[in-house]
Order: structure tokens, then sequence, then C-alpha cells
């Protein structure tokens, strides 16, 4: 068995107590997660932390909420970052969050193992990512809530833990000369709340907000206000990119095109416009759009990436490989985008293609071996290319990370029949076998 699917299969055995019936979806998108990674950075380092410390991604869900789940990851919703209106308010959640990481608050929660099983698993995506890394601790302890009291019981942080993270995290965003008031917009969004139960956000149940607590925030920013810089380019860039792109993808197209966002010659609004055009769908125009962009910015990993799969998507398999392979040539080592590539070269009806894509897809696997889209992808390749044993590893592997434990042990029993008996594939079989009967013993006992 692997070093990264024994790891695997600790994370699942430690979150199997309430899988997920209607899980919240993790957006993974490269560029979303580099603009993260970017307006982090100088937070991280403040608190003495590298850049690839902490793993921010983002949730598919309208309400207000930002939590970590353990040591490495945060989670924000993506109706908190639409929410904001400028990259300072964001990197105040994000100091928050890892103010919360950086004074082992988790770490203390997590001890609890009792309170850690009530509460509801995100799925197995992070705990592959941190396994990948070799984060064995760290896959252990990624339970992600996403359901009712069992959020509110393993998130919720104690009142002084909230202002031990404020404090501590008000000061890192001083030292990398972030405006620290930004931490009281923040707080502010949430006045007020703890009252209005039928309308309060999970923001406002798992970080405690009092008076006095707003009071305290304000009065150290008074202090530190002197040791901010204006906002730098690069913070304000990537802040741009990022809410272009969300609210692309996930708002209405036609009240994107019509906001003053969306309008004009400016980077992020033909950006917008590219999206918004491609969900309409108009094919042409997102194409011209992307195409002025590319010209802005021809080595832009990202924004071949988007012209591969607005094309992939409107039917042009051919030329999005074009495009992917334009984009990996130019990030060789992004999973996500070797994705991309391997599902477009799958799109091409090729024999060929189907190898290269199979080879495409296993190389980003071993760099993040969670994620659901890239194992359909790779399940597909195999199957194309008279490999059905490992197709039915591979889906199989994308139902645990998923959750769905009944489905990925029929994969796996298939795999196990089809595949030489302690071969690569077969040991990837039994893995998920043993997490699936973990997973009904599991619920049983509840």
């Amino acid at each position: 068995m692997s070093r990264v699917l024994n790891l695997i299969c600790a994370a699942v055995l430690f979150t199997l107590t309430a899988l997920p019936a209607n899980a919240q979806t993790v957006i993974r998108d490269a560029e979303l997660e580099q603009a993260l990674k970017q307006l982090a950075t100088p937070i991280l380092q403040a608190a003495g932390m590298g850049p690839d410390r902490v793993r921010i991604l983002v949730i598919k869900d309208n309400s207000l909420n930002a939590f970590v789940v353990d040591s490495r990851h945060i989670f924000i919703h993506s109706g908190l970052i639409t929410r904001l209106d400028r990259p300072e308010a964001l990197q105040a959640v994000i100091a928050h969050e890892i103010a919360h990481i950086a004074n082992g608050h988790i770490s203390r929660r997590a001890i609890n193992q009792r309170v850690a099983n009530r509460v509801t698993a995100i799925g197995l995506a992070l705990a592959a990512a941190a396994a990948a890394n070799g984060e064995g601790q760290a896959a252990a302890g990624l339970a992600a809530g996403t359901a009712g009291s069992a959020r509110r019981v393993f998130f919720s942080h104690t009142r002084a833990e909230e202002s031990s993270a404020d404090e501590a995290g008000l000061r890192y965003m001083a030292r990398a000369g972030i405006d620290p008031d930004a931490m009281s917009d923040i707080l502010e969004i949430f006045r007020g709340q703890d009252a209005l139960r039928s309308r309060v956000d999970p923001y406002a149940l798992t970080h405690p907000l009092s008076q006095d607590r707003l009071r305290r925030v304000k009065g150290f920013v008074a202090g530190l206000k002197a040791k901010a810089k204006p906002t730098s380019a690069a913070s304000a860039y990537w802040y741009d990119r990022m809410d272009a792109k969300l609210q692309g993808f996930l708002q209405n197209p036609r009240s994107v095109l019509r906001r003053k966002e969306a309008k004009g010659n400016g980077e992020t609004a033909v950006l917008r416009r590219a999206i918004a055009y491609h969900r309409r769908p108009s094919p042409k125009k997102a194409i011209s759009e992307i195409n002025t962009l590319l010209k802005l910015r021809p080595r832009d990993p990202y924004y071949h990436e988007l012209k591969g799969q607005i094309l992939l998507e409107s039917g042009n398999a051919q030329a999005a490989v074009a495009s992917y392979k334009n984009a990996v040539a130019l990030a060789p080592d992004e999973p996500l985008i070797l994705s991309g590539l391997g599902r477009a070269l799958i799109a091409t009806d090729n024999p060929a293609a189907y190898r290269q894509a199979l080879k495409v897809l296993e190389t980003a696997r071993s760099r993040d071996p969670g994620d659901p889209g890239l194992l359909r992808n790779l399940a597909v390749a195999h199957a194309k290319t008279g490999q059905n044993g490992m197709a039915s590893v591979a889906t199989a592997e994308r139902y645990a990370v998923l959750g769905r434990f009944s489905e990925a042990k029929l994969h796996a029993e298939r795999a196990s029949g089809a595949l030489p008996r302690g071969s690569a594939g077969w040991l990837r079989a039994q893995d998920i076998l043993a997490t699936a009967d973990a997973a009904a013993k599991a619920r049983r006992r509840r």
C-alpha cells in the first residue's frame, strides 16, 4: 500500500462517523488558488510561516463564513469573498484564521476526538492533498464541518481564542503593512447578528462577536494604524482577478454583463465579459474577449487555461488541447491545469490522444490525488485505453473522495476481480475496500 493511500485511509477513518449526504462543493481552480496564495503570502511571512505552509480553498456557498480545520488548511465561503470590497478585508479574514493556527487553537480542540467525530466530513480531497505532501497528521485531522450543529460544535471558538486571534492577526497585518482597520470592517458586517438567529451567518456562529470584542479590536487598530501602507499593486490585482472570476462563474451572466465592473477595456472587465459570454453561451464573443486578455498577457497560464476551457466546453476539443498545452508549458507543475489538458485530449476521440491523456492525468494525480474531477477523467482515460480494471480503481477513489462509500466499494470490488493480485492497482482497490468497511462500521455505531 502506498504511503499516500495509507494516509488517505487514515484521514477517512477519522471522518467516517458523519459522511456527507449533501456536502458543499470545494471550488478547485488554479487561478483562484493562486490569487489566494498571493494575498496570504505577506501575512504568512509576518506570522513566521512559509508561503506554502497553509492552503486556502473556496467553498461554493453564498453564506458568509471562513474557518480552519487543521494546521494546514483554511476554507472561505465564496459568499464572503464576493461580499467584501477590498483586498485588505479578505486579508483580515485570512490573518484571523492564520492566527488560530499559529496560536494552536485547532490542535487543542482536535485532541478531543469525541467532539471531532461529531463533525460532518467535507470529503477526502484535502486529506489526499495533505497526504501527498507527507502530512499524515494533517490528513488525519481533516474533518471539516458543513452541516448545522456539528459545524458549530467543532468550529466554535471561545471568546478568549477570538480575542487572541484578533490581536495576533492584527499584528501580522501591521507587520505586512496591511491596513488593520479592515479587521474592524469584517466585524462590523456581523455586528448584531448574535440576536438575529433566523438570519445569522455561519461566521457569527463560529466566531463569537460581542461589543467588548469590537471595542478591543478598534482600540488595538488605533495603535497599529500608522504602520499601514497603501494597498499593494499585487494584492489589488489578484483580488480583482479572483472577484471577477468568482462573480463571472457564480452569478447570472446577464447580470454580470450589466454591471459597471464589466464595462470598458480594463483587464478584469474583459475577464468578466469572457466568462459571462461563455456561460450565456456566446462562444465567439467569449473567445474574442479571452484573446484580448492573451494579447495583454501572452505568458499568463491561467488565461490560456481559461481559453482551453471555453473551447472545450464549446465543442472544439482540438483547439482546446493547444490552449491547454500552452498553459502547461507556462505552469508545468500545476495539477489542475494538467487535468484540464487530459480532459481535452480525451474529448478529441483519438486513440493516440487517449494514451497521452492517461500519461498527463497520472502525472496530475501524483501531485493532487484527491481531485474528483481529475479522477473522473483518469477513469475515462483508463477505459479508453482498454484498462477497465484501472478505470474501476480511479472510479472507486473518486467516490471515496466524495464520501460515497457504497459506490466506492462496488467499483473497488470490480477492480479487485479484474487486476492481478498484488499489483499496484489491486492494492489501491484494497485500500478503498478497507475504508468502505470502516465507513459501514462507523455508521452502525452511530
